[in-house]
C-alpha cells in the first residue's frame, strides 16, 4: 500500500515538476500566447450563442453551475485520455491521428449548452500536455482544439435550438461537414505552410516526401490535405456524432443529476421524448 502511495505521488509530482513540459512552454511562448487568443475568441463566440439561444428559449439557468462545472472537468479529463491515446491510420501519414477526444466535447455541448462543448475542447488540450508535451510549439495543439470546435460549436448551436432526435442527426451532420471543410481548410492555409517553415527550413519536398511514402498519391500540398486532412476528420466526425447519438440518451441523467431545477428538466425531458416520438 506504501509503496502504491509512493508511486502515485511520484507520478503527480513528475507531472508538474517536468523540466520538459516547463521548458516546452518557455521555448514556445508566442504560439502559446496565439493559442491563447484562439481559445478566448472561439470561447466568446461559444458564449455570445449561448446567450442569444437562453434569451430565445426564455432559458434562466446559469450558464455554468457548481454541478456543470464538476462534469465539465470529469468529461474533460476522459476526453485529454482519448486524445493522448491516438492512433495512425493505414494510407495517412503519422502528422494526422485518429483519437476521439472531442466525443466528451460534443456530450458535454449537448449536455449544457455551447460554452461547456468548447471548454472541454480547451482542457482536453491542456491535459494532453501535462501528460505529453508539444512537439509542434503548440501549432498541433491549436489545430486541434480549432477542429474540435469547428465539429462541437456549429452542432451543439443547431441541437440547443432544437431539442429532438431528428435535431440532434442534424447537428451531427453539419457539424462534421463544418469539421471537414474548416479542418482542411486550415491545414491547407496555415497548419502545413507553418510545419513547412519550422520543421522542413521551406522545403516542400521534404514535407511532401513524408507523406508520398506512405500514399503514393500525395504529390503537393494540395493532395496532402485532400489524402490526410479530409479522410482523417471525415471518420472522426462520424464515429464522434454516431457515438453521440448512441451514448447521450444513457449518459443524461449524468448530466441532469443535482440540478436545482430538477423537475423542470424532467418536464423538458418528457417534452424532448413526446417530440422526438412525434420525428
Amino acid at each position: 500500500m506504501c509503496a502504491r502511495r509512493t508511486y502515485k505521488k511520484t507520478m503527480i509530482k513528475e507531472m508538474f515538476v517536468n523540466e520538459n513540459f516547463w521548458s516546452n512552454l518557455r521555448e514556445n511562448s508566442f504560439f502559446l500566447l496565439e493559442l491563447a487568443i484562439v481559445i478566448a475568441a472561439v470561447l466568446f463566440l461559444a458564449y455570445l450563442a449561448e446567450r442569444i439561444i437562453k434569451k430565445v428559449n426564455k432559458d434562466t439557468e446559469k450558464i455554468l453551475t457548481t454541478r456543470k462545472i464538476a462534469v465539465i472537468g470529469m468529461f474533460s479529463a476522459v476526453a485529454g485520455i482519448l486524445m493522448v491515446l491516438e492512433v495512425p491510420l493505414p494510407g495517412i501519414p503519422t502528422t494526422h491521428k485518429f483519437e476521439l477526444g472531442d466525443l466528451a466535447g460534443l456530450l458535454c455541448g449537448f449536455a449544457y449548452g455551447p460554452v461547456a462543448g468548447v471548454l472541454v475542447a480547451m482542457l482536453k488540450v491542456v491535459i494532453k500536455l501535462l501528460f505529453r508535451p508539444s512537439s509542434t510549439a503548440f501549432v498541433g495543439e491549436m489545430a486541434n482544439f480549432l477542429i474540435g470546435s469547428s465539429l462541437i460549436l456549429p452542432a451543439t448551436i443547431i441541437y440547443w435550438t432544437k431539442k429532438t432526435k431528428k435535431g440532434a442527426v442534424i447537428a451531427c451532420v453539419i457539424g462534421g461537414i463544418s469539421m471537414t471543410v474548416f479542418g482542411s481548410m486550415l491545414n491547407w492555409l496555415y497548419i502545413f505552410p507553418t510545419f513547412l517553415k519550422m520543421f522542413c527550413d521551406g522545403d516542400m519536398d521534404a514535407l511532401v516526401g513524408m507523406g508520398s511514402v506512405v500514399n503514393p498519391l500525395i504529390k503537393d500540398i494540395p493532395t496532402f490535405v485532400i489524402f490526410t486532412a479530409v479522410p482523417i476528420n471525415l471518420l472522426k466526425s462520424i464515429a464522434v456524432g454516431l457515438l453521440t447519438m448512441l451514448l447521450y440518451k444513457p449518459l443524461r441523467p449524468v448530466f441532469k443529476a443535482g440540478n436545482k431545477n430538477d423537475a423542470i428538466k424532467k418536464t423538458e425531458t418528457v417534452k424532448e421524448e413526446v417530440e422526438q416520438k412525434e420525428e
